[in-house]
């Protein structure tokens, strides 16, 4: 999402209006994408529901996959991921865990999900998978065959058994 947020908004503010534009935006490049048969993943739409319900209403064909993740494995995972060159902020929940304890300001640092804001939960996703329980590897073969259940057309391009 950051990255994406970064070429909307050159010089970025995480303000809470850039935030939803930002989602907003990336909700609506996905359902000019999936109206137009282009098979459309969105890892980032979002903690609250808001941004979710939009795409599940602008996106024909929509499968929602929550994963969950408890806070405390998000910060062992990020704190794990190496920083390269990825556009991906290393750190991001150790400084807002930080800001939250200090209230120190964090240049670049927006409120961030589970810890700053709750994450909504949908009452109804058609996947849950939580992935506290088996490496990310069975987790993402695990949403693709629950997605594919849905509509096998979208996943041409895995093979599948």
């Amino acid at each position: 999402m950051d990255s994406i947020r970064k070429k909307i908004f050159p010089e970025p503010s995480y303000s809470d209006s850039e935030r939803d534009a930002a989602y907003r935006s990336l909700v609506m490049i996905g359902s000019f994408l999936s109206v137009a048969s282009v098979p459309v993943l969105l890892d980032g739409v979002g903690h609250k529901r808001i941004w979710r319900d939009l795409a599940r209403n602008d996106c024909p064909k929509f499968v929602e996959v929550f994963v969950k993740c408890p806070i405390e494995i998000c910060i062992q995972r990020e704190t794990n991921r190496s920083s390269g060159n990825d556009g991906i902020r290393t750190r991001l929940y150790l400084d807002a865990l930080d800001r939250l304890k200090t209230g120190k300001k964090i240049v670049g640092l927006g409120k961030v999900p589970g810890v700053d804001e709750e994450f909504e939960e949908s009452p109804f996703p058609e996947v849950v998978i939580d992935s506290s329980r088996d490496p990310p590897e069975e987790l993402s073969e695990s949403a693709m065959n629950a997605m594919y259940k849905y509509d096998s057309e979208l996943f041409y391009i895995a093979s599948r058994t």
